[in-house]
């Protein structure tokens, strides 16, 4: 029979361990709703690869420090796929405008329409560090 120390030692263990599954499965599980195919045929993370891989002759590496630099200050675990949706939604207003090229117009509001509103802060520091005015893109924040 279990007593004392031990018991509370086992106990916690059990309650640790279900925790870590339980956020480890959601995070699964947002990534498995991500790749389920919509109307389309084509799911969210498609439509993101197309995008990136139909743009990827109009980016200049000014324009891929800028993202990098922007992309900055997100933890670096999660760095890359944020760095892929805002690539894959930039892509898509180039191709939307039929743009000849990338720049910092399009790239500033294809990140502005990627991120979440909480993020937004980090983005208007990060603009401001780097002397870019925020008034044309006002309305999109």
């Amino acid at each position: 029979m279990l007593e004392g120390w031990f018991l509370w030692f086992i106990l916690f263990w059990v309650v640790v361990l279900i925790v870590f599954m339980s956020i480890g499965g959601f995070f699964m599980f947002r990534k498995f709703l991500k790749r389920m195919p919509k109307e389309d045929g084509k799911s969210d993370m498609d439509w993101e690869e197309y995008y990136v891989d139909e743009t990827k002759h109009l980016w200049r590496d000014e324009e891929k420090r800028l993202l990098d630099d922007l992309v900055s200050p997100v933890p670096e675990l999660f760095r890359d796929v944020a760095k892929q949706k805002i690539a894959g939604k930039i892509g898509e207003l180039a191709l939307s405008e039929k743009a000849k090229q990338i720049d910092q117009d399009i790239l500033i509001r294809g990140y502005i329409i990627a991120t979440p509103k909480k993020d937004h802060k980090f983005l208007r520091k990060k603009l401001t560090q780097k002397n870019i005015s925020m008034k044309p893109y006002e309305h999109l924040f």
